[in-house]
């Protein structure tokens, strides 16, 4: 079967982003031209096209099936080219896959009638099985996994049972993408994901209900044989690691760090990971092996939101961790989320206050997003706490919600507060320059950027 799968634009409100490689597309490409499919990949983000321009490109991409991925932030926005693909191609399958649709199904096939079929969780498994079924005008009615439309009814599949050997599955397809188009600064930074799942609950994320509550790995030599294939058939050398959490298993760290060193391949890499998962051996070990970055879940600094959040971790954990990084020299990248339901202006200044004390390299400060799939999404809903619906809106720099403890407003005065704090220490802007390098660079711009923002509105 042809088979086209598309990453869609950001919506027109959002601020674009430097693309990257859309891995889930990656896999679903790898897997379905191992199974004899024909694939196309269409990346409307790299590829800077709006939905007139697919349009024209999806018109000259002949297709039986049109899989779009979309987080919440990207769903009404992929659910536009489903309608325009549906439009352009009536005989074509559309299909919606992604955290987003997971938890959405039901609702995504009753509002748009464009959408066919529903791919939930994984979908490496579901898509070839799909493929086979539509292929041979079967019902899907065994798919697990799916949920789709059955004339006027929508019908909800069992879930798929998750991949326990993630080495069996190939290596992401990057010759379907758009590699020039990827580059940033001149180079292409190629991720890799070597493991799924999660054994934390935090009330915030969707990944443990997204990928499972359970760590399940890829063996050492099977990430380093991708690091290594990267390596010689693209020049590159360097990676970024998307796991949620890297260092889950201590063990499984130091064999892929073991595995570089036994090839002698030479490769910089950063991963993100738990500050209760990481010790001064371990990152040692890591950077040794190449590492140079970590990004290290601050999320709060506040004990009381920590444990509202389920995060189950404590301060002196994360001061611990970020002190060590930097003694061994690594670069730090701190995650913090405001606005956290029970948050107030005291906890949210504590936490602007810790990560400062922290000192990181750099910091994202999230709104708290109730993303669907999520407890905390299900505590806003029951609350009555929700004020925006706009899926659009969804992007984690303004706030969707308020509660009795903290409004909408006063959250976006202290996130951008605890931005202009953070980047206008004079101490800060003083060691990024020293650092120099594409974080120290890039940190020192964005110093610039917010001091002119300060002087611009200051009365």
């Amino acid at each position: 079967m042809k088979i086209t799968l598309v990453n869609p634009p950001y919506p027109p409100s959002v601020h674009s982003h430097p693309p990257f490689i859309p891995l889930g597309l990656a896999y679903l490409g790898a897997v379905a031209e191992k199974a004899g499919h024909q694939v196309t990949v269409i990346d409307c983000q790299a590829e800077k096209l709006n939905y007139e321009t697919f349009q024209s490109r999806i018109a000259k991409t002949p297709s039986d099936v049109i899989g779009v991925t979309a987080t919440t932030l990207l769903y009404k926005s992929a659910m536009q080219i489903i309608t325009v693909a549906k439009q352009t191609q009536p005989q074509a399958v559309t299909v919606l896959g992604g955290s987003h649709g997971t938890f959405w199904d039901e609702n995504a096939l009753h509002e748009y009638p464009s959408l066919d079929v529903v791919v939930r969780r994984e979908g490496e498994e579901t898509l070839i099985e799909l493929a086979e079924k539509l292929q041979s005008q079967s019902s899907l009615s065994s798919v697990l996994g799916v949920t789709y439309r059955d004339g006027d009814k929508v019908v909800r599949n069992q879930d798929r049972p998750f991949i326990e050997n993630l080495d069996a599955l190939p290596f992401p397809a990057h010759h379907l993408m758009p590699l020039e188009s990827l580059k940033h600064n001149g180079k292409i930074i190629f991720p890799l994901v070597s493991s799924r799942g999660c054994v934390f609950w935090c009330d915030f994320c969707s990944t443990v209900r997204m990928f499972g509550r359970g760590y399940r790995m890829r063996s050492a030599k099977n990430v380093v044989d991708e690091m290594q294939l990267v390596h010689d058939k693209y020049g590159v050398d360097q990676v970024t690691f998307y796991d949620d959490a890297f260092s889950v298993d201590r063990s499984r760290v130091v064999k892929i760090c073991e595995e570089l060193h036994a090839r002698k391949l030479e490769m910089k890499w950063d991963c993100g990971t738990r500050v209760d998962m990481v010790d001064r051996e371990l990152m040692k070990t890591m950077r040794d092996a190449g590492c140079f970055a970590v990004w290290l879940g601050v999320e709060s600094g506040s004990e009381a939101i920590l444990g509202a959040m389920n995060k189950s971790i404590k301060l002196d954990q994360t001061r611990l961790a970020y002190k060590t990084a930097h003694q061994l020299g690594l670069m730090t990248i701190a995650n913090v989320v405001l606005g956290f339901p029970g948050e107030t202006e005291h906890t949210a200044k504590e936490t602007i206050h810790f990560v400062k004390e922290l000192s990181p390299d750099d910091v994202g400060f999230y709104v708290a997003t109730p993303y669907p799939g999520t407890p905390m999404y299900e505590q806003v809903k029951k609350n009555g706490w929700l004020r925006v619906t706009d899926f659009d809106k969804y992007d984690t720099a303004g706030p969707t919600f308020e509660t009795p403890t903290m409004t909408m407003e006063k959250l976006a005065q202290l996130r951008y507060k605890a931005y202009q704090d953070f980047y206008l220490r004079p101490s800060y802007v003083i060691k990024m320059m020293r650092k120099g390098g594409v974080y120290g660079i890039a940190a020192a711009k964005t110093s610039g950027a917010y001091l002119l923002r300060y002087l611009h509105i200051r009365p």
